[in-house]
């Protein structure tokens, strides 16, 4: 009897082992399921810098770049900097849905990140600015931004002769360093080192299987199923092509103003109006509010709008919960940046100007 009960009972023990082991391969296949699939769709964010095309990379050239980018003299008033609406420690981005810009004048649109903006297919929600120098050029001669020109830039830069050294040593081999397009360069050249690899989706694409959670798993496939990444694909999680915003059903007038028609305004094609740029998602969690009109706050409610405006996907709470873990999966290490020493103005340097 007792051999019987025990032989009953290590064929039981046996099968239970066997019933995991299946269980376990079948875990591990859908595991590496989603991670194929993923990988097709999605790359991890390298941990080197990129090359950029005509703008070799150079440590002076980065040094230069950082300055220019915290120094608020080359705005009119003397107030505004690059990092006023591209806050490096808020995830590239200011905190409210549109950026103040000269004499408190809004912007039209919500700041884009400068993060991993080198990744984007173009800069601007609407594309106009095809890399980041020409992005550079743009805001610090918009009246309602830095309301600068040229000229001005060029006349304080020139007034200061640490500056001069800084282009000189930066690019060298110009018989004039110190020129706007140099200093468009030399942004781009900062900018292009504002990656933030390592996030815990990048670990996973790159083969760990343990770097995201069961629920951030559980969001990339939702993410994947319902169509979210037929928009938010690459290495950007998006930013890589255009769409219209509302292909389903048209978004709230507070989320899609009706005088902003968006890509229209730069190609003229009535097929473009109210197209954007898809929103790259890497370190999205850090940089509400959401939108290019930036009128939603949460991430939760941003995941839900765009199920039902884009895919015509109604998500439950458990569904939009799940995705948004996934999407705080894409937070990346952000550089270490710390603020630079500016150059000292001296008497040639242009005054603030705040009354035009």
């Amino acid at each position: 009897m007792r051999k019987s009960v025990a032989r009953e009972l290590y064929t039981a023990g046996k099968l239970c082992v066997a019933a995991a082991g299946i269980l376990a391969t079948s875990t591990a296949s859908a595991n590496d399921d989603l991670m194929n699939a993923a990988r097709r769709i999605f790359k991890p964010i390298p941990s080197v810098v990129p090359e950029m095309k005509d703008n070799p990379i150079t440590h002076e050239k980065v040094t230069l770049g950082k300055s220019l980018f915290f120094d608020p003299r080359l705005s009119a008033s003397e107030v505004i900097s690059c990092n006023t609406c591209h806050n490096l420690g808020t995830g590239g981005v200011d905190a409210g849905p549109l950026s103040v810009g000269h004499r408190w004048q809004l912007g039209s649109r919500r700041a884009p990140t400068v993060y991993n903006a080198v990744f984007n297919v173009a800069q601007f929600w609407d594309g106009r600015a095809a890399d980041l120098k020409t992005q550079a050029a743009g805001p610090i001669q918009s009246s309602k931004e830095m309301n600068s020109t040229p000229a001005h830039v060029l006349n304080t830069l020139s007034s200061m002769n640490d500056y001069v050294v800084m282009f000189n040593k930066a690019f060298p081999n110009d018989a004039a360093p110190l020129t706007f397009e140099n200093f468009a360069k030399a942004i781009e050249a900062f900018e292009t080192t504002l990656i933030t690899p390592a996030a815990a989706f990048d670990r996973y694409l790159e083969g760990d299987a343990h770097a995201l959670s069961d629920q951030q798993k559980a969001g990339l496939k939702l993410f994947i199923e319902k169509g979210c990444s037929s928009c938010h694909n690459g290495i950007n999680v998006g930013g890589q092509d255009y769409f219209p915003f509302g292909v389903m059903e048209r978004p709230a007038a507070s989320l899609l103003p009706r005088d902003d028609k968006g890509r229209f305004t730069v190609t003229g094609v009535p097929g473009d109006e109210y197209v954007f740029r898809s929103a790259p998602l890497r370190n999205v969690a850090l940089r509400s509010p959401y939108f290019h009109s930036g009128q939603v706050w949460s991430l939760k409610q941003a995941v839900g709008v765009m199920g039902e405006i884009q895919l015509g996907v109604k998500l439950n709470d458990t569904e939009k919960d799940d995705i948004v873990a996934f999407l705080n999966s894409l937070t990346g290490q952000l550089p270490k940046i710390d603020y630079p020493i500016l150059p000292a103005r001296t008497e040639k340097t242009p005054k603030p100007s705040v009354d035009k």
